[in-house]
């Protein structure tokens, strides 16, 4: 039986993961914003906890690890779910915008990071799993700003699963693509005060398909939760775990056309290294 720390547990992918892993047996330490609320979606059950965590606050997010371990004695997945989309040019976003998605999207990861690890390292195991997005793998119009806070969650993790490996302990990064939550609802999709008409064909496009793919996209987040249980109980996890068929089409198209530069430019590439290195 695993203990599982997961941020953002209210709603979208944190409400859906927290309800698997309940169902699985395992236990959960439920960190959400607004506890009151929460409850009211989850039915009574002895292995849940729920905590109030703001992840931008790092003392909150030290007391909330704290109190999780101390009921349950242990913490061994850490979810990083909360998070927040921002629709913008890049242009268009004002730096207090920007700061903002950055506090909850990056810093607020690695405030809850920072707060788990300590235990993890005592106990020589454990498993961080920090969700991306599809945007952490290409930007796309109208998405890269947010896709940048994702990018910073790959690297992240990427460096975390080399330091982590020597101690038992795991990381993952999860790039989901359009599933059907709240993700595009207001509740968790800003969009910029500030419009520029001369982004009108592109990034005004995308404003306008967000609204019309809203509750309509082809992932299923059910199946995701039940992806999750089985990555935490992997024993040889991946590091990179992208969910959705949109996911990996983007990310094969992405990779063909780096693919195709580095053909067109590879003279260039290996070109700038001093003479007197061996080629």
């Amino acid at each position: 039986m695993k203990v599982w720390f997961i941020t953002g547990a209210s709603r979208g992918f944190g409400l859906e993961i927290t309800k698997a892993v309940l169902a699985s047996g395992d236990k959960v330490i439920a960190a959400v914003r607004t506890p009151d609320e929460f409850v009211l979606q989850v039915s009574n059950n002895e292995n849940l906890l729920v905590v109030p965590l703001d992840v931008t606050n790092e003392e909150q997010s030290k007391k909330a690890v704290l109190t999780g371990h101390d009921y349950f004695g242990r913490i061994d997945v850490l979810v990083n779910n909360a998070g927040y989309g921002l629709l913008s040019a890049v242009e268009e976003a004002s730096g207090e915008e920007v700061k903002k998605n950055y506090d909850t999207n990056v810093f607020g990861t690695l405030n809850v990071i920072r707060a788990v690890l300590p235990f993890m390292r005592k106990q020589r195991s454990g498993h961080i799993i920090n969700i991306s997005s599809v945007g952490g793998l290409t930007g796309s119009i109208g998405w890269g700003l947010y896709s940048s806070t994702k990018f910073a969650i790959e690297g992240i993790t990427e460096a975390l699963a080399l330091e982590l490996a020597p101690l038992g302990i795991k990381a993952t990064v999860v790039e989901p693509g359009y599933f059907r939550t709240n993700f595009l609802d207001a509740s968790s999709l800003n969009r910029t005060a500030n419009i520029i008409e001369d982004y009108a064909e592109t990034v005004g496009k995308m404003r306008a398909f967000a609204t019309q793919v809203n509750r309509k996209q082809p992932g299923n987040p059910v199946k995701l939760a039940e992806a999750f249980i089985k990555l935490a109980v992997a024993e040889n996890p991946p590091l990179h775990l992208p969910l959705g068929k949109d996911t990996l089409e983007r990310y094969e198209h992405k990779t063909a056309g780096f693919a195709k530069d580095i053909e067109n430019w590879y003279d260039v590439i290996i070109g700038t290294d001093h003479d007197d290195v061996v080629k």
